[in-house]
């Protein structure tokens, strides 16, 4: 998030250095500096066996499935966060949560923390906040999130976790040889 004006007094914002972060908005009213963040999501890959949990999204991608994902709510950890968004969206518990690293999407100003984890019970229900959620033979996920990049990210990423070793899952992918 950029600030442009102080959200206290409402007073435009001036440019301050701020040692090793360079020039930083500040407020010498409240004597506070904006630092510019992103907004905290997280995503998971969900895995049960050999298959992989994909929603569909039509306001995030018209033509692709996504892996589920939310925001990071003020007062609950990364983990917990992980955990609320996939009983939310999905009615599903999940167990060993692990963190494949994130990514950043620039066009929203979301750093994305990724994680997999492994189904642990529930029965799959459908929140109102998505149009469809399924279990995918996860050697046909890549295929299914077709615009999804940061998505497809992460499942190479589980792929590799787990130890798969066929071609089949790649067969959707112009840039088999480059991954």
């Amino acid at each position: 998030m950029k600030f442009n004006y102080c959200p206290i007094c409402g007073r435009k914002l001036e440019i301050k250095d701020s040692w090793d972060e360079g020039g930083v908005p500040y407020c010498p009213v409240d004597d506070i500096m904006y630092f510019d963040t992103p907004k905290p999501c997280i995503i998971v890959a969900i895995i049960n066996k050999d298959k992989i949990l994909l929603l569909k999204q039509s306001y995030i991608f018209k033509d692709s499935k996504v892996l589920l994902s939310g925001y990071v709510t003020n007062g609950e950890t990364v983990e917990e966060t992980v955990h609320r968004e996939v009983l939310e969206e999905s009615g599903l518990k999940i167990k060993n949560l692990k963190y494949l690293g994130s990514e950043y999407l620039s066009s929203k100003e979301i750093i994305m923390l990724t994680f997999m984890a492994e189904y642990d019970g529930g029965e799959l229900r459908k929140s109102s906040e998505v149009e469809g959620v399924n279990w995918t033979n996860i050697e046909d996920a890549l295929c299914e999130m077709n615009q999804d990049k940061i998505g497809k990210n992460i499942v190479k990423k589980v792929l590799k976790e787990i130890g798969y070793i066929g071609d089949k899952a790649y067969r959707c992918e112009c840039d088999i040889a480059s991954d």
